[in-house]
């Protein structure tokens, strides 16, 4: 069975939604019928689409509270409503603790915990006023659930946001639900191979995940899809992982209980 949605007559924001995730969030919507909008803090000049249809810019550095306030107004002024908010922009560069600066720590928490807060009070108080109220999903990820060394700071805002995301559901209900997703390694197909260090790294890195790949984009997407529409579903953290990682150890286990030759007759 095939689960279909509409969003048609729906106005979806989706932070950090010209790129990556977001980009692929804002397509997805965009082919359910909604009508999308996307913030960076630069036009990137091509916009997702889907369908004839394409997502509408609105520059904003989600880090500010006066500017994610002048987001929101546009958003009500071109579209009347909104009713889906995707808490997506965030990210962190890799430093060890010990190395990086006070100064990237506090921005790093700032972009990934903050700036969340402030979207989603700020779009809080457009959907207290609909009757339908509205619903605001953060994406969260599993570096905060799990040891994250070389993000530290990153993993901690995510940790943070996972329970900002449950707080903001109790609050907020009836009104307004508030979930979030633990997403894991997603290929966005931007040079990701690279990144893994080629495509031999890239290939043992996909055979951690049991779903023998990582996530894509749409993955992610489809799991927004279902908590911007589910009514009862409210202060939930999905995990989106491919079933989790491989502990480092687990290998050693493996060759002890499953050898890899036959036993003698």
């Amino acid at each position: 069975m095939t689960v279909t949605y509409d969003y048609r007559g729906r106005t979806v924001l989706v932070t950090g939604g010209t790129k990556g995730i977001g980009a692929g969030i804002a397509t997805t919507f965009l082919a359910a019928g909604a009508d999308v909008v996307v913030c960076a803090r630069k036009d990137p000049g091509e916009l997702p689409s889907a369908g004839g249809r394409g997502a509408s810019f609105v520059a904003t550095d989600v880090r500010d509270p006066d500017q994610v306030a002048l987001l929101a107004a546009e958003v009500v002024r071109r579209h009347g409503r909104l009713d889906v908010v995707i808490n997506n922009a965030g990210g962190s560069p890799y430093a060890m603790a010990a190395d990086a600066s006070p100064r990237l720590h506090a921005r790093v928490i700032e972009l990934n915990l903050i700036a969340p807060l402030h979207v989603a009070q700020a779009a809080y108080g457009v959907m207290r006023e609909q009757e339908d109220g509205g619903a605001i999903v953060m994406i969260g990820s599993v570096s905060g659930v799990r040891p994250s060394p070389g993000t530290a700071a990153y993993g901690a805002a995510k940790a943070g946001l996972h329970h900002l995301a449950a707080c903001l559901a109790a609050e907020w209900a009836p009104t307004v639900r508030v979930n979030s997703l633990i997403v894991g390694l997603v290929d966005t197909g931007d040079g990701q191979e690279e990144h893994y260090g080629g495509a031999a790294a890239f290939a043992e890195v996909n055979a951690t995940i049991p779903a023998g790949r990582m996530a894509v984009p749409d993955d992610i997407a489809r799991a927004c899809l279902f908590l911007g529409s589910e009514p009862y579903v409210n202060g939930a953290s999905l995990e989106v992982h491919g079933g989790g990682e491989q502990p480092a150890w687990s290998h050693v286990i493996q060759q002890h209980t499953h050898p890899t030759t036959e036993p003698p007759p």
